[in-house]
């Protein structure tokens, strides 16, 4: 299990390295999939709470620490921040899969009917509610 501030700097720094840096928008999402791939194997990618936000599933500390980027690429570029072998696989997977989507697609996937985000959500009812890890782990 990871902290989720530590998780996002490792995802940042792959990006910048990579020459594809990402948005605030884009890493909350990927963090939300990363979350999806642990729970739906049994684990926890991180305890941070995921609340259901306008434009979807976000992680309010990480959300805070980055938002002074607005909508622009993160660059900053952090330590070395240790990730297990089988996990970094698992992760650098998803970070590469969904980083080179467009950042509304990743919105539009993560509202989608049903999901967990939309089921707390509601229309803005449950606006920065938490979202369960039991019905992110059930419908995604």
């Amino acid at each position: 299990m990871y902290v989720a501030l530590d998780l996002s700097k490792y995802i940042i720094s792959k990006c910048v390295r990579d020459g594809h840096p990402i948005s605030n928008l884009q890493l909350q999402k990927i963090l939300y999939y990363i979350q999806v791939y642990f729970l739906k194997h049994d684990n926890i990618a991180f305890p941070d709470a995921i609340e259901a936000w306008q434009f979807g599933p976000v992680v309010p500390n990480v959300y805070y620490y980055y938002c002074g980027y607005g909508a622009m690429p993160i660059t900053s570029m952090h330590e070395r921040i240790t990730i297990g072998v089988r996990d970094k696989t698992i992760i650098d997977e998803i970070v590469e899969n969904k980083r080179g989507l467009d950042p509304w697609k990743l919105v539009e996937e993560t509202h989608r009917k049903n999901g967990a985000w939309d089921q707390i959500y509601k229309n803005g009812a449950g606006n920065r509610n938490v979202i369960p890890t039991e019905l992110i782990k059930a419908v995604g």
